[in-house]
């Protein structure tokens, strides 16, 4: 089961994401469908038959989406957690041998796309989660035990 938490950027994200495809790209596809039908036969008609599909996906994303805004649970910035590592962080970490990353901690629904994006339901953000500056953490990978420093913590502008 996925997490309900996602930052308010996340958050406008989906809401934009719906309104394209409710409001845009849907009538579009379905402009198509109509043209396509009114062609005649349609168990041959592969412009029909794509644009069905197409619909289809639409529809299917559409709900998802509606769903997902719907229970949402915006995490927002909170003073407390500076120095620490919670919900919306950009984390900076380093391993023994000298490899750096750095990402930020959100919502599964926001990952998609980014590569400097973790889930909160990641196991790298779960042993993150509490720690502080120069704390070690260690993460469970499918290549075994790794062992992580904590470098820096940030939180986004506000």
């Amino acid at each position: 089961m996925k997490t309900n938490l996602i930052t308010a950027e996340g958050l406008q994200k989906l809401k934009d994401e719906l309104d394209y495809l409710w409001r845009t790209y849907r009538p579009e596809i379905t402009k198509k469908v109509t043209w396509a039908a009114s062609l005649g036969d349609r168990s041959e008609n592969a412009d029909y038959k794509e644009n069905k599909r197409v619909l289809r996906q639409i529809d299917s994303r559409v709900r998802y989406l509606r769903k997902r805004i719907e229970n949402a649970q915006v995490v927002p910035y909170s003073p407390q957690q500076e120095g620490r590592v919670f919900f919306g962080a950009w984390v900076d970490i380093e391993d023994i041998d000298g490899a750096k990353k750095t990402f930020r901690i959100v919502g599964p629904d926001e990952i998609y796309g980014r590569n400097d994006y973790i889930s909160i339901d990641s196991p790298m953000a779960r042993a993150l989660l509490k720690k502080e500056e120069g704390d070690e953490c260690e993460v469970i990978t499918p290549m075994g035990r790794k062992l992580w420093y904590v470098a820096g913590i940030r939180y986004p502008a506000s």
